[in-house]
């Protein structure tokens, strides 16, 4: 059970943001928009080639400050600087979180346990250089001497998605070899990935932070067993590297230690992309698209970093998703991206702000007496305007929206850009306007438009909803570095595997529950 009264809840800013609710549940949004000729100038941040438009959210100058205040209140610029400083704000696991660390360019130190991190990170980051350039150019070969044409990513969550997104959205950059994805443990996954490959022609990229996940470590140990039954167990060394933060169990699997690129307990997996967890894009995209990545959330790490609260694209958003899930009572949020190679994004976007914020008790153990993370889910444009996009423009529930849309045409094909970004701006005005007589509209959203959708303004783009998903945690007063929800449901699967489920009523129904479903 919740408790009531809670002192984030009887708090004077939340408190003012209660009330402001209530009084602006007679003002439209449609009022709003079109009562103010400078809406959308004044409603409009943009940084380095990516803007943010927020006219049609449902606020005002006003409902800003107040959002502003709750921000102040909770402390968020002081957590801010402890995250860069490298202090352990992952306090139930004491780790640090510092996933910026990874993209900074200068030497200037960043200390944990006494210890600057920098220099590690730069030497991790050239034996990713060094092995990138060999197996581009072809000087690192297979174990019967042909160049290695395709490589397998085989990871789950962290270790997927962000890999899978970046070389999907950078797809007219990649120049190296043909890149597989395998998450799943259904044997479907690697299975099928496998059947149309040639092992000398191959490597596996084997990412797991323990390398104990258990859908890892059975699809590599398949793809281990594929390739020692065609090439012999000799060429496991040949076509294996791992990333890792437990390099005992990857010797012990076969892998050899040069071909291990570490990681540290102060990355998080949902935030590790920038890391050694990005070997696969480096290795097809490249180097200096990889960098040009990770400089573009640089970028938004400064800005983060360094703007004031009301002009903050990372604050500003994390406030609209406060402002409509806990004052305007709204479940849940759609992440529409305009472009088929940001299909991957919403997913992505669901694991970083579900897994991060998706808690009932603060970073204290207190329990939460008010609603934390929104359902995130979402399709590429124009696909999602055939499936779902009737419920949100005439639905019980209203959904805030974030359209995401490229400005310029970087294929070739003009008359479909202009008919996709048409589609964009006029599903966001529907939500907003509705049409008279029919249905009201006032559903609102944010509108983010990247120049071009290339490496830097896409790093600029994932360190956006990064930096907006720890400010909602900040506020929200929970640890958006752990997930201790997710590692209770793996330990009961693997106890259950090992019929080793305790002997209490709940061990006694999932024991039953298992024996009928085989």
């Amino acid at each position: 059970m919740r408790p009531m009264n809670s002192p984030l809840t009887q708090s004077p800013a939340w408190q003012n943001l209660v009330q402001h609710a209530k009084d602006m549940g007679s003002v439209s949004l449609a009022d709003i928009v079109l009562g103010d000729p400078a809406r959308l100038e004044n409603c409009t941040i943009a940084l380095e080639g990516l803007q943010l438009n927020f006219a049609l959210q449902h606020v005002t100058p006003k409902t800003i400050d107040l959002l502003t205040a709750l921000a102040e209140q909770q402390n968020l610029t002081n957590w801010r600087e402890r995250m860069f400083a490298g202090e352990k704000i992952n306090t139930s696991e004491n780790h640090a979180a510092l996933h910026t660390a990874l993209r900074q360019k200068s030497d200037q130190p960043v200390m944990v346990d006494g210890r600057d991190v920098i220099p590690d990170i730069k030497t991790i980051r050239k034996k990713m250089e060094m092995v990138t350039a060999v197996l581009r150019d072809g000087r690192r070969r297979g174990a019967t001497g042909k160049p290695i044409r395709h490589i397998v990513n085989i990871g789950i969550g962290g270790s997927d998605l962000g890999p899978r997104l970046a070389v999907r959205a950078l797809a007219p950059y990649a120049t190296g070899p043909h890149v597989h994805f395998v998450a799943n443990l259904d044997a479907f996954d690697i299975v099928s990935t496998l059947e149309n490959l040639d092992p000398a022609e191959t490597l596996f990229v084997v990412v797991s932070k323990t390398f104990a996940t258990q859908e890892t470590l059975r699809n590599a140990t398949t793809a281990r067993q594929w390739v020692t039954e065609k090439l012999g167990a000799q060429a496991v060394a040949h076509h294996f590297v791992a990333v890792s933060a437990n390099p005992a169990k990857v010797v012990d699997f076969g892998i050899p230690l040069e071909s291990i690129f570490p990681i540290w307990d102060w990355v998080g997996g949902r935030f590790s992309l920038w890391s050694a967890v990005g070997l696969t894009a480096m290795l097809t995209l490249g180097v200096s698209h990889f960098d040009k990545m990770c400089d573009g959330a640089a970028a938004m790490d400064a800005h983060f970093h360094t703007a004031p609260l009301q002009k903050n694209m990372p604050v500003l958003m994390a406030l609209f998703g406060i402002w409509n899930r806990n004052f305007r009572n709204m479940s849940a949020q759609a992440v529409l991206p305009y472009g088929e190679r940001l299909r991957d994004l919403p997913r992505y976007f669901q694991q970083l702000e579900m897994e991060s914020n998706g808690k009932t008790v603060t970073r204290d153990g207190q329990a939460i007496d008010y609603a934390t993370a929104p359902i995130i889910f979402g399709e590429c444009g124009t696909v999602g305007q055939h499936s779902f996009h009737q419920w949100l423009h005439q639905g019980s529930e209203i959904v805030p929206v974030d359209f995401i849309g490229v400005r310029q045409d970087d294929l070739g094909h003009p008359e479909h850009h202009r008919s996709l970004l048409a589609n964009m701006l006029a599903q966001a005005s529907a939500l907003a306007f509705g049409r008279t007589g029919d249905y009201p509209g006032g559903r609102p959203s944010n509108l983010i438009m990247l120049d071009h959708l290339e490496p830097y303004h896409f790093g600029m783009l994932l360190a956006l909803y990064e930096h907006k998903t720890f400010a909602q945690g900040v506020i929200w007063g929970v640890n958006s570095f752990d997930q201790p929800g997710v590692e209770l449901g793996k330990k009961m699967a693997h106890a259950l595997e090992l019929q080793t489920t305790p002997q209490d009523r709940q061990g006694a129904f999932l024991s039953d529950l298992w024996k009928k479903s085989l």
